[in-house]
């Protein structure tokens, strides 16, 4: 496998964990202000896990431009690695 079929692996798993995060978040009932305070929790959880995944995603990018080869034992480890980090 070349370094950059890893890449693109890696990006397709990262691209359809992006598509799942898509949250069921409810439209409130009220017009008030005071109706969305329900639904603050899991926007701002929603909101919070797009930073925290494009920076997983660039230290993924820094690490596979540091690989000269990938082993089929690296390929494994990695892909493990993308599995568990979901």
């Amino acid at each position: 496998m070349t370094k950059t079929r890893l890449e693109a692996f890696s990006d397709g798993v990262l691209a359809i964990i992006i598509t799942i995060m898509v949250p069921d978040i409810k439209v409130p009932e009220g017009v008030n202000w005071a109706d969305l305070k329900p639904l603050l929790h899991q926007t701002l959880s929603y909101v919070l896990s797009f930073p925290f995944l494009g920076i997983y995603w660039g230290n993924h990018h820094h690490l596979v431009h540091t690989v000269v080869r990938v082993s089929p034992a690296r390929e494994a480890i990695k892909q493990q690695e993308v599995c568990i980090k979901r």
